[in-house]
């Protein structure tokens, strides 16, 4: 039967179908003959590294990459922009003005090297993947290397690049000069896309990550001119001192301060809520038409909602499966939330690991 009349069937007979004439469903009333195990959900809470002082040095991460390791995930997804999200915005310039320019980065050196567009070289990899070798040759992960590069998916080059032994970090097999120049200076740039999502993925050996950013929500803010602006800005005026003393704890980790301890204070309920309640629990009180403020919290759930939606797929085909999604903690409670309303999917608090 045909993919498309499955789902017309699923749609006929599924019971929220029925929920619109007899109210209200609760999801975890279907899940009690889940066949098999349930797929472990962990949402780490991170800053963004691209803020921290220069100076930084990156071996501090190492306890906290050692702890995610012990929850063995067989699926990483970090707050990127997949290339068909890109490619999609980039398109739709005039929909969505200056955020393509503002979120993704040019493919031109990749598609140079390998003569491959977006679309021709998502294709690519994922014919590759589907015959991937057990043990793969050096010369297998250069030109798979490539392939993420020319796709836009610079996480996921960073990972072959990774698993190569130094020795095999050359050009070759689609990789030109440039390419291993881009992704040598990848290994060490101040992004937790790399230093925590692709370091930890090459640890793991796993063969790439997830991007699951979306901004196709931009376009319910982006029109809206220099008075959102301004209302916003007004709104964390008003949260005040809570809101700045949050954001300086949370800037980056203070001189001695363990990089467990700091990850500890990032992904605490009490932490967060602290953070929403001033951001977009302000936002909701803002009662001046035309209500800016929830404009705001319209833009952040539709945001998080489409984020949550590819975590989803990027675990669809592997039930049973362990998850662990890296993104800004502002995003941590939404996503908790929407991911909770999975059938499959059983959260894990990423403070058990995280001691």
């Amino acid at each position: 039967m045909k993919s498309s009349a499955l789902i017309a069937m699923a749609l006929a007979c599924s019971p929220s179908m029925a929920s619109a004439k007899t109210g209200s469903v609760a999801i975890a009333d279907w899940n009690k003959g889940l066949a098999g195990p349930q797929t472990q959900v962990m949402v780490l809470g991170t800053a963004h590294l691209s803020g921290w002082p220069k100076g930084f040095k990156i071996e501090r991460l190492e306890p906290l990459l050692d702890r995610l390791a012990a929850f063995k995930p067989d699926v990483i997804t970090i707050e990127a922009l997949s290339g068909p999200d890109c490619d999609m915005l980039t398109r739709y310039a005039a929909t969505y003005p200056d955020t393509a320019g503002q979120f993704c980065v040019s493919t031109d050196a990749a598609r140079q090297a390998t003569g491959l567009d977006v679309p021709a070289a998502i294709a690519e990899v994922k014919k590759t993947l589907d015959v991937w070798p057990a043990a793969p040759t050096p010369a297998n992960r250069r030109h798979l290397a490539a392939l993420f590069s020319a796709a836009n998916d610079r996480s996921s080059a960073l990972v072959q690049w990774l698993r190569l032994p130094e020795a095999e970090r050359h050009a070759g097999d689609g990789l030109d000069a440039a390419l291993v120049d881009e992704l040598n200076q990848r290994k060490t740039r101040m992004n937790e896309n790399y230093l925590i999502g692709a370091a930890l993925a090459a640890r793991l050996g796993l063969e790439r990550v997830y991007p699951v950013d979306d901004h196709s929500a931009d376009n319910v803010t982006a029109t809206l001119g220099p008075d959102f602006e301004k209302a916003i800005t007004g709104i964390w005026k008003v949260a005040g001192a809570s809101l700045t003393e949050y954001r300086k704890k949370t800037d980056a980790p203070a001189d001695g301060q363990s990089i467990i301890a700091y990850y500890r204070f990032l992904n605490d309920p009490a932490s967060l809520r602290t953070n929403i309640d001033a951001d977009f629990g302000a936002a909701l009180k803002d009662n001046v038409p035309p209500y800016y403020g929830r404009q705001y919290v319209a833009w952040w759930e539709t945001r998080n909602l489409r984020m949550v939606a590819n975590i989803r797929a990027s675990f669809g085909n592997r039930p049973g499966a362990r998850v662990l999604s890296i993104v800004g903690m502002s995003h941590k409670p939404y996503y908790d939330a929407y991911l909770g309303l999975m059938h499959e999917v059983k959260l894990v608090d990423p403070l058990s690991f995280i001691k």
